[in-house]
């Protein structure tokens, strides 16, 4: 399937925001729906990482539309401000939906390490004010817990390790680093009801820091009777699967494919 480019501007909660949307070249009927959120530690990265990560690959293979908002980084702007950028997005895409093509009853929700995290934090969101339905969320090796892990308190992992994570929270928490009042938009792994939310699928690697977080997000989902699966390979780089041509990622996104095939059926 080829896709095509476009951008944006949308209203915002700090006023234009730039979206990035991929779409099919033709389109004759209701295609499915992705919000994909960038990484980055809440602190970098852009909307045009998507042509490397899993959202354009889920884009093409399902020829759906995909969102990429360039939101806000904790560099100038804490929370609430991302997660209040891409929820706009999702809104977006919902309203919008008749206009872009896009199914309503097929909306995916995904993103990769701090956009992953962000994934969970909208997917919460939606499924609090009841207006938005999300078919799947797809927080791939996300950062969702403000505080250190047995995998994140010594980590050395490739592209991401402990340091890092202490800055990019500290950065996105603000005054709220380190204190017991951080919300469950701000860091999913806060949550305490789970009940509700969109099933989820995921992948991480073994030695990579955000492991637990991951592990104990999918059992926690499981333990509010949420459809949630996991797979674990073996490995300490995080974003492997932006390595398209090893085993790990190979596999891993012939699992992500499967997965999301069986949510939006």
């Amino acid at each position: 399937m080829k896709l095509k480019s476009t951008i944006r501007r949308i209203e915002s909660p700090a006023g234009r925001m730039k979206i990035l949307i991929l779409h099919p070249e033709k389109q004759e009927k209701p295609v499915p729906g992705i919000l994909w959120i960038h990484g980055g530690g809440y602190v970098t990265g852009m909307a045009s990482m998507v042509y490397l990560t899993a959202g354009s690959v889920l884009a093409k293979h399902f020829g759906a539309v995909l969102i990429a908002p360039e939101y806000r980084r904790a560099v100038r702007t804490p929370y609430p401000a991302a997660m209040e950028d891409c929820y706009t997005a999702l809104e977006y895409l919902y309203s919008h939906a008749e206009e872009l093509g896009v199914d309503r009853n097929r909306i995916v929700v995904g993103g990769e390490s701090a956009g992953g995290g962000l994934a969970a934090a909208v997917c919460i969101r939606a499924r609090d004010e009841g207006k938005i339905p999300v078919s799947c969320q797809i927080p791939l090796y996300p950062m969702l817990d403000c505080n250190d892990t047995e995998s994140s308190r010594h980590s050395h992992s490739h592209g991401w390790g402990t340091r890092r994570n202490h800055w990019g929270w500290h950065k996105y928490l603000g005054d709220l680093y380190g204190t017991d009042h951080v919300p469950s938009y701000a860091s999913p792994s806060r949550e305490t009801d789970y009940s509700g939310l969109p099933p989820c699928y995921t992948f991480v690697e073994d030695g990579e820091p955000f492991r637990d977080e991951t592990l104990t997000y999918v059992q926690n989902l499981k333990d509010a009777g949420v459809e949630a699966h996991v797979d674990v390979f073996h490995g300490n780089i995080h974003g492997f699967d932006t390595m398209r041509w090893t085993r790990n990622a190979k596999e891993a996104r012939k699992k992500l494919i499967l997965a999301v095939e069986k949510f939006l059926k």
